[in-house]
C-alpha cells in the first residue's frame, strides 16, 4: 500500500516551493516523483505547431521528489507522516499527527 495517493492534499516541505500545498495529479514510482497542482513551476519555450500557431513560453509544473513532499493532515491542516494499519482486516492509511483514517 502506498502512503501518498493521487488526489491526496500534500505539502511541499522541501526546495524553492517550501510552504505551497496542492493536489498530486501524478505518481511516477519509477523515479519517486510526484507531479503536484501550482508546485515547481518552470517555464518552457514551445515551438508553433498547428494546434498552437504562436508557439512562445509556458509556465509548466514539473515533477517533485516525493521525499519533499507530506501528506496535509485533515483535521491539523498542517503535514504529517502516513502509517499504515491493519482495520477489519483491511490495511489503511492513518495520519500520524491526528490518528484520522485517510481515504
Amino acid at each position: 500500500m502506498q502512503k501518498i495517493k493521487v488526489n491526496d492534499d500534500v505539502v511541499v516541505i522541501a526546495g524553492k516551493d517550501k510552504g505551497k500545498t496542492g493536489k498530486v495529479q501524478k505518481l511516477n514510482f519509477k523515479t519517486n516523483t510526484v507531479l503536484v497542482e501550482g508546485v515547481n513551476l518552470v517555464k518552457k519555450a514551445v515551438k508553433p505547431t498547428q494546434e498552437n500557431p504562436q508557439g512562445g513560453i509556458f509556465e509548466v509544473e514539473r515533477p517533485v521528489h516525493i521525499s519533499n513532499v507530506a501528506v496535509v493532515s485533515p483535521k491539523t491542516k498542517k503535514a504529517t507522516r502516513v502509517r499504515i494499519e491493519a482495520k477489519d482486516g483491511k490495511n489503511v492509511r492513518v495520519a500520524v499527527a491526528c490518528g484520522t483514517v485517510l481515504n
